[in-house]
């Protein structure tokens, strides 16, 4: 099956031409980091508008690089939650108007779902595996058993990771968006200069909390001379990076156990980050475990990843219909049925 797919939750425009659910043809991401750059975080408004321009030029650009034809296309896969409303009613809209043109068969799909199966774009990984997910808007783990069947182990109560990376960079005058500057600096950095805080590290479960931390960042910034120097913002970049990675490795590392799960996935933004992967990779394999990280490209928001379980759902006959609407929240539970779970999304 050729499916097109169409991703718009947030501030990037994104459209992909997959194959069967596992050859990417064509996959095109239209960024407003520039756009929202100034503002020092992703004005709603502003990216709807970016959206509606953006969504019909790299729909055309990814059939291109697949070298086929809107006529070819034989299902829509988009994005309908959770994200910002605004800009996921412009993809939903398209892949709807585009559906009931070609009359092919459309799916929403999960934007969290599309993140964790992203991997299976580039290699193969066996079920049951755990997945932690981890971007602007989710810190997550799922017990991943099957293509549509999820069981949440835990979850941030506050901040999202991605959430914190940013906030620590806007007080510390590093910019938009926060996680690439903060990793950046963080190697150059004494991550032993400023102990930050590891909220809920030791805590049963497997929840996280992050505002502790970028609290506790705030308050050493407001004590040290002002400007900072560089050094300084080293040395803060790799003492915060170097807290958010220990609490998200340990508490994969227990929800694996916990689980007995040998195979870990880690998934969206924040897996681009180069001590996250360094430190799942030495703490994981060392457990015996096998850990799996898309390529920078899939970790970020991308359409290519959304045809995965598109392209599952569609050949099974699991289709949503042409009054889909866009979800701001929609938890990601486990379902029997990928037609019941997209139908209870609806209601």
């Amino acid at each position: 099956m050729l499916v097109l797919a169409i991703e718009s939750s947030c501030d990037e425009t994104a459209a992909a031409l997959v194959r069967d659910g596992r050859q990417v043809l064509g996959n095109v991401i239209a960024s407003q980091v520039d756009i929202h750059a100034e503002y020092g975080g992703v004005v709603p408004e502003l990216a709807a508008r970016q959206h509606l321009r953006a969504c019909p030029l790299v729909i055309e650009q990814a059939l291109r690089q697949g070298g086929a034809t809107l006529e070819q296309v034989e299902g829509v896969a988009v994005t309908c939650g959770p994200g910002l409303i605004g800009a996921l009613l412009v993809g939903v809209s398209t892949a709807t108007a585009l559906a009931y043109a070609r009359r092919v068969p459309l799916v929403g799909v999960h934007h969290i779902e599309g993140h964790i199966l992203a991997i299976l774009l580039e290699q193969r990984v066996e079920f049951p595996f755990l997945a932690l997910a981890v971007s602007g808007g989710h810190t997550h783990l799922y017990r991943v058993d099957a293509i549509g069947s999820y069981q949440l182990i835990g979850q941030t109560l506050d901040d999202a990771v991605g959430e914190a990376f940013d906030k620590v960079a806007k007080m510390t005058g590093l910019g938009y968006p926060g996680g690439p500057v903060i990793d950046k600096l963080a190697q150059r950095g004494d991550a032993q200069r400023f102990k930050f805080p590891r909220p809920m590290l030791h805590k049963p479960g497997c929840n996280f909390s992050f505002s502790g931390i970028k609290t506790a960042v705030l308050n050493q910034v407001k004590k040290l001379p002002q400007p900072l120097d560089e050094q300084t913002l080293c040395d803060i970049a790799a003492g915060f990076q170097a807290a958010a990675v220990e609490v998200l490795v340990s508490k994969a590392l227990r929800a694996a156990q916990d689980n007995d799960l040998e195979r870990v996935v880690v998934a969206g933004g924040v897996a681009c980050n180069s001590a996250l992967r360094h430190e799942c990779e030495r703490r994981l394999t060392a457990r015996g475990m096998e850990v799996f990280f898309p390529s920078p490209l899939l970790c970020a928001d991308n359409a290519a990843m959304l045809a995965v379980a598109g392209n599952y759902y569609l050949e099974h006959g699991y289709t949503s219909p042409l009054d889909l609407n866009a979800r701001a929240n929609w938890p990601l539970q486990t379902v029997t049925a990928p037609l019941q779970g997209l139908a209870a999304a609806e209601e």
